[in-house]
This record gives structure tokens, C-alpha cells and sequence, in this order.
């Protein structure tokens, strides 16, 4: 009885961080412009579908990759757009009007809106007729979202729910902007 060997001519199973490797590769270069989004597209799809590490190499050999050079430029306008960004935040920051908290001994809670039976009425069309609440609870203060259309915003993220405020922080009711003060 002879037996033969014959090689296994199929290759080997592509891993999936090689495919993640090629699809990060395909969006950056949509994010740069670098294709356009039909292109993107199709680039995706057959990036999804390839069988070897080949049909992968071609969907991202006209997308050159940024030499260290490329890299420490981008990092460092990048780094300077958010200087600039957070010295803007803290420019407007100091300019914003005082909302007061409440009396620590204050019970009710304070509601904030449209509406004129708030404790606080903010006459603006992006501030909902009930926009939010703020309370004091186990010695903090909560300001709570009520299903506010344009949402509330405590020192530049947006409140799901209950965040807890204190004094100095920036709250945003719609496009209305106050900063948190207890005196």
C-alpha cells in the first residue's frame, strides 16, 4: 500500500485583524479624501468578501501611509486645535452669566423652562417648555434632563438622565449657557 502526500494548496485563513487592519485603512483614507464614498463603498464590500491577504493588499495600495514625518504634523495640529479649543471654552467660560444654586435648605426642586410656572423661565425657542430639573439629594445637587428637545449639557456633555452639578460648572439648557455658583 503506497501512500502519497500531496500538499494542501489552499492558503491558510486570513486572520480577522488583518481584515480590521485593511477596513481602518479604508476609512482613514475616506476621512482623508482620498477616495470617494461610492469607491469606499465597493472597497469595503470586497475587502469583506476577500479570501487572501492579497485581494486585501490591493484595495489599500493607492492609499499611501503617512511617514513619521506626516504623523508628527498631524499629531501636532492636532494638538493645537484642541489648545485652542479648551483656551475658546474657558474664554467663554468666565463670560457666561451666574445661575445660583438654591438655598441648601431649598426642598423643591427647581424646574427650568419655557414654561412661566418654572422656578427658573428661560425665554429662548431652543429651551423646552419644561426643559429640566435641579434638586438637592443626599448633599449634592442633581440636574436632571426632562426629555428636554434640545437637550441639557453639563460642562460639554450631554446629560442622559441625572448628572451631578457643582459649583463652577457649565450647564447648557438648548443654546442657553450659565455657570453653576453658590454665591
Amino acid at each position: 500500500m503506497t501512500s502519497s502526500f500531496e500538499p494542501n494548496l489552499t492558503p491558510a485563513r486570513m486572520s480577522d485583524a488583518e481584515r480590521d487592519k485593511t477596513l481602518k485603512a479604508l476609512r482613514e483614507g475616506a476621512a482623508q479624501g482620498k477616495l470617494s464614498y461610492e469607491t469606499f463603498l465597493t472597497r469595503m464590500e470586497r475587502a469583506l468578501a476577500a479570501r487572501d491577504a492579497h485581494e486585501l493588499a490591493v484595495l489599500t495600495a493607492d492609499l499611501q501611509t503617512e511617514g513619521r514625518w506626516s504623523r508628527m504634523l498631524f499629531g501636532t495640529v492636532g494638538a493645537v486645535s484642541g489648545f485652542t479649543e479648551r483656551l475658546r471654552r474657558a474664554w467663554q467660560a468666565e463670560r457666561l452669566p451666574k445661575l445660583l444654586l438654591p438655598a441648601p435648605s431649598e426642598m423643591h426642586p427647581l424646574r427650568i423652562g419655557r414654561d412661566p410656572r418654572n422656578g427658573l423661565r428661560l425665554s429662548h425657542e431652543t429651551v423646552s417648555l419644561v426643559h429640566a430639573e435641579l434638586s438637592r439629594q443626599g448633599g449634592v445637587w442633581v440636574l436632571r434632563d426632562l426629555g428636554s428637545t434640545n437637550g441639557t449639557v453639563v460642562n460639554g456633555r450631554r446629560v442622559v438622565g441625572a448628572a451631578v452639578v457643582r459649583d463652577g460648572d457649565q450647564v447648557s439648557f438648548g443654546e442657553m449657557s450659565f455657570r453653576l455658583s453658590t454665591d
